[in-house]
């Protein structure tokens, strides 16, 4: 048998941790000189009001190495192999950390999945239904491997303040993109995040031009599964784009990002996420 874990930033929801018995590695969230455990002891609805109501300042912190030591010792003994899922190395330390940290087993499998939120957890869900099958371990790491240059993860951000807090934008872009109402789409490309397409005009109106720009026309895309990833979006809004995308996919997952996409990119922010045929 094989254990799937994974970093907690792959954005899959309670029900499907739960139904595939992923375990996750929290990354830490720091608010001002607190310290919390992403989904075990804080939430995005948390952040938003230590940001917005406290004034306070929000970072995050990658799992260290005796962490995932812990992690790891809980199931090599119990389980053939462990396969674990990083969020991507350019965005964190944790891929660098959960491998050294399984140098000290023999059966533990470190994969980086070169991407974050939900495309990090297409590779999490695709590996626990692989376990599932009681495939081998090694079988399941390379069709891993396969999949990770196949994601398309993107996402549309109403504001750029958290952007700016965080210091990945400046304050004149920030207040420029109020202004003028752009909404810029960030995309991950070759396992790093850059700014796509800048859209005008309503959240709402900006995310339907978003969906038919990432999809149409396109010969391309593995159809059968993508993630309608969301932080603090209307239900209306989430309804709305989930109907668009029942035209192209056959199965649609709706879930919440989690405290780390939350924290850098803030409320109302929504991504379509799929992979490319191989």
């Amino acid at each position: 048998m094989v254990k799937i874990t994974a970093d907690s930033t792959c954005d899959l929801s309670d029900e499907i941790i739960k139904d595939l018995d992923i375990t996750l590695a929290p990354l830490h969230i720091v608010v001002d000189d607190q310290v919390f455990s992403d989904g075990v002891d804080i939430t995005p609805t948390d952040i938003f009001h230590y940001v917005e109501q406290e004034g306070k300042s929000c970072k995050t912190s990658a799992v260290n190495i005796y962490e995932y030591k812990a992690l790891f010792q809980t199931f090599a003994e119990k389980y053939d192999a462990v396969i674990h899922i990083c969020i991507g190395s350019s965005f964190s330390t944790c891929y660098t950390n959960a491998r050294l940290a399984a140098e000290s087993f023999s059966n533990v499998y470190v994969i980086d999945s070169r991407n974050l939120s939900s495309g990090s957890g297409h590779l999490v869900y695709d590996a626990a239904l692989m376990a599932r099958e009681n495939m081998d371990p090694e079988e399941i790491y390379h069709k891993l491997e396969k999949t990770v240059p196949l994601i398309e993860a993107s996402f549309v951000i109403d504001q750029l303040e958290y952007l700016h807090k965080g210091g990945r934008c400046s304050g004149l872009e920030a207040v420029g993109a109020k202004l003028l109402q752009i909404k810029p789409c960030i995309e991950v490309v070759n396992g790093q995040m850059k700014v796509g397409k800048k859209y005008r005009g309503s959240f709402e109106n900006c995310l339907e031009y978003y969906v038919k720009d990432r999809l149409n026309n396109r010969t391309d895309i593995d159809y059968s599964r993508v993630f309608l990833t969301s932080s603090k979006c209307s239900k209306t809004t989430v309804a709305k784009i989930n109907t668009l995308l029942q035209s192209y996919f056959d199965e649609i997952i709706e879930t919440e990002a989690g405290c780390t996409i939350s924290s850098h990119c803030g409320p109302n922010t929504l991504g379509i996420l799929y992979k490319r045929k191989l």
